[in-house]
């Protein structure tokens, strides 16, 4: 991912209502590894049930606002973040909606998936047993999770391209 500033930040969202965009909390820009991630994924301290998830699209940086689910899945099962595609324990992937970006105003449209808790799917994509962190195994992985990213905020976009 390229670099981005806290202006292109606050002004990349699509889904976001002005009261969330003024109150947007911006993670640490100056301490991010860009080079290791294909996507900005951070929580809201103030209100752990919101979350941001950030990345380019050509020339475009693109953003949406992610509610996670009150409560979680049930320990002690398994369950897969659907843009990783990394198993982990229920307890560390949530069900994450998102607003439908609508020219006219909030229609009450949601869209949800199974993200990592903690929105750090470029961390979980390099992380594992040496033998399967390969260069070629990793890169493979990183055009993956951009692709399902990608997607997942096309979906959301959707209201604003049908207009």
């Amino acid at each position: 991912m390229r670099e981005v500033t806290e202006t292109e930040l606050r002004g990349c969202f699509v889904n976001a209502t002005r009261r969330e965009l003024e109150q947007l909390p911006i993670p640490g820009l100056h301490e991010t590894i860009w080079q290791e991630r294909e996507f900005l994924g951070w929580r809201d301290p103030r209100s752990r049930r919101l979350g941001y998830v950030v990345h380019w699209r050509g020339e475009e940086l693109v953003g949406i606002v992610v509610r996670g689910a009150p409560g979680g899945l049930r320990p002690g099962i398994a369950a897969m973040c659907s843009l990783c595609h990394s198993t982990q324990p229920a307890t560390q992937v949530r069900m994450f909606s998102a607003r439908l970006a609508d020219l006219d105003g909030d229609t009450g449209s949601s869209i949800g998936t199974y993200i990592c808790d903690g929105l750090d799917c470029s961390h979980i994509i390099r992380t594992g047993p040496p033998q399967l962190l390969t260069a070629d195994r990793i890169s493979s992985r990183s055009e993956a999770l951009l692709e399902r990213v990608t997607r997942f905020t096309a979906r959301v976009e959707r209201a604003l391209r049908e207009h």
